[in-house]
């Protein structure tokens, strides 16, 4: 904690003493150092914690009103002060915080005479080469002095402050305001619900993912203590306000200690730090008072644990039962084609029904609205090219694994290229979704996080290494039936608990706009219609012709008709789905926005249906609840598992080792089931150290990073009679590349990175092939215009 200037009055003379002085504590220390001075005495100016130092922006000294700015930095155990560029003005009594490297400042007094509030709001790039401050647009409401400035979950907001006027005597008249404004750089201001009282020079402090604190209110002194108020000091009642950014709510959430008026908070050692003084005392030395969050109270008894053992031994159960029916490596693999239509449909849509559905879609929903759902449109529009293109070369080739074809229509090195993309997103999609039942089930228990990683990861691996993927398509069956049924108990109690039901509801939900659903713009950084719908197609497109783990469903069945049934049955049940899915994160929306004094502080957003489950659903019904993010997770995870293993098996090993016996092959795909299993899980341990603010985002990243060139290559393959070998590696290459850098360098959607990465493989790999001489592989039954009828 660093300590930098501020102001006293002196007990001998009664004057005002302004200081310079820099005093640190560190971490490991148990005293107060004074390291450093500033090279001038500074007082109410506003300052900013951040991970590159402390900001000091503007301020008061004997002098008069300051423009300079610092950034003070700890290194070696010794101060560093950096000076960054002057405000465009002399500025005290502001408020400042910073996003994304930027630093912002609202508000404050320029002139001491007369003594009139601004509306000032100011930007400063701390991450240019030459950052120079920006006049940026204003708040709607009125000018004030000493506002709350806070930043949560990529907006700005203003809060509070005094407004300061002229009156007719020449004296400075003070209205103290309760208003508040939200700002977003790439957007505009937009008010936010008052505060509950007024907190005219309180602190604020963003904590979680979309609360603001703010200690004490009702300030009815001017905090800026010039030479006509003597040493008359601030009075803050003791009361602590929480205000939610997602349901735009503010609750009471107790009070401050006794005769303490906070100044400024911090978070620091993982607890919440208030710095003040103590009211109505002598002694003019900042006090310091640390706490930290009471849990709310959410139950998981001992039926629930029951409720959530029974399912996972029913899985386990599953697994060593087909065991025995997994002779060969075709019923390891295929099931030996005697899975009906119907269960590979439900496998299918099981598989896609990760834990991204059944939590990050809710979150995402509650957090916003319903533009995302059109993201449906995908697989509906797909689904007839899959059927009608793709499943005829898939299932009359005969093939194990997808990439066989990639050999046949190329070479080998496409092939294993194509392959081992598949195993490193499986890998990362894997570890995402073993990840984020663990984290909620750890937020709403208490179990330790690794724990409930390693109980997951163990079963999936057991019971997929048991009973191949005969086991895989049953227990994604009763995944499915716990998973929607999950859903549907969490929203049928929602609309039973608030008052007015399914009618307050609706109306609740279209007074916030929260069933916004489409964006009319063409550009191309936003969830606009063409966004969704555009990138969406790719994205389905890429999975249900490139990815083995999806495929693998529909090559199980006994012919190609009973496998176009099984898309056409995934396809029936994933808009009812839906619907259940955004329809539950709007009824979360509501529940909330009516109660929010249920809300946890701190547990982040996407955790927010297991937190509802334990907390407000009956005991016994929260534990099958809570199965069902299980069986999310699991029905994905399994699924990820036995296809990798059935790749690296069929599209690596065999190819090099081709006259092992069938044992060794079926024996080596269990062995790598157990090895893949260990990786995802230390994955799924290594992600849980991140900062992840939603993991649908990261997925639909990992999607675009290593899966769409594998989608280009088969629209390649498959479109085209030119397309080659080399040109297709050339394709594949440059759709690594390219998506690289539009990830790192550019603000595109990340929905759009499926389309870009498949396009620019077949468009490079198809102009890329006249480079090379033509191929000499014979296209019979390869390519879309060399199939028979």
């Amino acid at each position: 904690i660093i300590v930098a200037g501020g102001t006293r009055i002196s007990p001998q003379d009664g004057k005002r003493v302004w200081s310079d002085q820099i005093y640190v504590l560190e971490p490991e220390s148990q005293h107060w150092e004074q390291k450093s001075r500033l090279p001038i005495p500074l007082a109410h100016g506003a300052s900013i914690s951040t991970t590159d130092g402390l900001l000091l922006i503007g301020g008061k000294n004997k002098a008069g009103i300051s423009k300079k700015v610092y950034r003070l930095t700890l290194q070696n155990h010794k101060i560093q002060i950096e000076f960054l560029p002057d405000l465009p003005a002399p500025c005290v009594l502001s408020g400042a915080t910073s996003l994304h490297q930027t630093l912002y400042v609202a508000g404050g007094l320029q002139y001491e005479n007369p003594s009139i509030s601004t509306k000032n709001f100011w930007a400063l790039n701390l991450s240019s080469s030459t950052p120079q401050w920006k006049i940026l647009k204003s708040w709607p409401g009125p000018d004030r002095i000493s506002p709350i400035v806070v930043e949560q979950a990529g907006k700005i907001y203003v809060f509070s402050g005094i407004e300061l006027f002229s009156a007719q005597d020449g004296v400075s008249n003070r209205n103290q305001l309760k208003d508040g404004y939200s700002y977003q750089p790439s957007g505009d201001w937009v008010p936010v619900t008052d505060l509950l009282t007024a907190a005219t020079t309180a602190p604020g402090l963003a904590v979680g993912q979309s609360h603001v604190l703010v200690f004490g209110d009702n300030n009815d002194r001017l905090v800026y203590e010039s030479e006509k108020f003597g040493s008359t000091r601030p009075t803050l009642s003791r009361g602590i306000q929480a205000y939610h950014t997602i349901t735009d709510t503010w609750i009471t959430l107790g009070s401050l200690p006794t005769n303490f008026t906070p100044l400024e908070a911090m978070s620091w050692k993982k607890k919440i730090v208030l710095a003040g003084e103590e009211r109505f005392s002598d002694n003019q030395s900042l006090t310091f008072y640390a706490g930290q969050f009471q849990k709310l109270e959410a139950h998981f008894a001992i039926l629930d644990y029951i409720c959530l053992g029974a399912y996972l031994l029913v899985l386990v159960t599953l697994g060593v039962y087909f065991s025995g029916r997994g002779k060969t490596t075709q019923d390891f693999f295929l099931a030996g084609h005697r899975v009906p239509w119907w269960a590979a449909g439900l496998s299918i849509f099981g598989t896609q029904l990760s834990a991204i559905t059944f939590m990050a879609i809710p979150a995402k929903v509650y957090a916003t609205d319903w533009t995302y759902f059109w993201g449906i449109t995908g697989i509906i529009l797909v689904s007839p090219i899959v059927v009608y293109v793709y499943l005829p070369f898939f299932r009359r080739l005969n093939l194990t694994t997808i990439y066989e074809y990639l050999e046949r229509r190329f070479d080998r090195t496409i092939r294993l290229c194509a392959g081992a993309s598949f195993i490193l997103f499986h890998l990362g999609r894997i570890s995402v979704v073993l990840f984020l039942p663990a984290a909620a089930l750890s937020t709403v228990t208490g179990i330790n996080i690794y724990i409930c990683i390693l109980v997951m990861g163990i079963l999936c691996t057991f019971y997929t290494g048991l009973g191949g993927i005969e086991a895989v398509i049953w227990s994604d069956l009763l995944q499915v039936i716990v998973l929607l049924g999950g859903g549907l108990t969490c929203l049928v109690i929602i609309v039973a608990q608030v008052p007015g039901g399914l009618n307050e509801i609706i109306s609740v939900a279209v007074t916030d706009n929260k069933f916004h659903s489409t964006s009319w713009t063409w550009d191309p950084t936003t969830t606009g219609l063409w966004v969704l719908v555009v990138g969406n197609f790719f994205v389905n497109l890429i999975t249900y012709t490139s990815d083995q783990a999806v495929v693998q469903r529909y090559l199980t069945t006994k012919n190609e008709k009973q496998a176009a049934k099984a898309i056409w049955a995934n396809v029936a049940i994933t808009i009812p789905e839906s619907v259940i899915w955004f329809g539950l994160g709007t009824a979360l929306y509501v529940f909330y926005k009516i109660q929010p004094h249920f809300l946890s502080l701190e547990a982040p957003t996407d955790t927010i249906l297991p937190f509802f489950a334990v907390q407000q659903l009956p005991i016994g019904i929260s534990g099958l609840v809570i199965a069902g993010l299980f069986a999310a997770a699991m029905s994905t995870v399994d699924s990820s598992l036995h296809s990798m293993a059935t790749t690296i098996v069929t599209d690596f090993y065999r190819c090099f080792y081709p006259n092992k016996s069938d044992r060794s092959y079926l024996n080596l795909a269990r062995w790598l089931v157990v090895l893949l299993g260990i990786a995802a899980t230390s994955g799924a341990i290594a992600l849980s150290t991140l900062d992840v603010h939603s993991l649908w985002d990261l997925l639909y990243n990992l999607i675009g990073l290593f899966s769409s060139a594998m989608g280009g290559l088969f629209v390649l393959g498959i479109f085209t009679r030119r397309a080659n070998a080399p040109g297709a590696l050339t394709g594949m290459i440059t759709s690594y590349i390219v998506l690289y850098v539009v990830q790192n360098y550019t603000a595109l959607h990340f929905f759009l990175y499926g389309a870009i990465g498949l396009l620019t493989c077949f468009t490079i790999g198809y102009l890329s092939s006249f480079l090379f001489c033509r191929s000499k592989i014979p296209l019979q039954d390869l390519t879309l215009f060399t199939r028979p009828d």
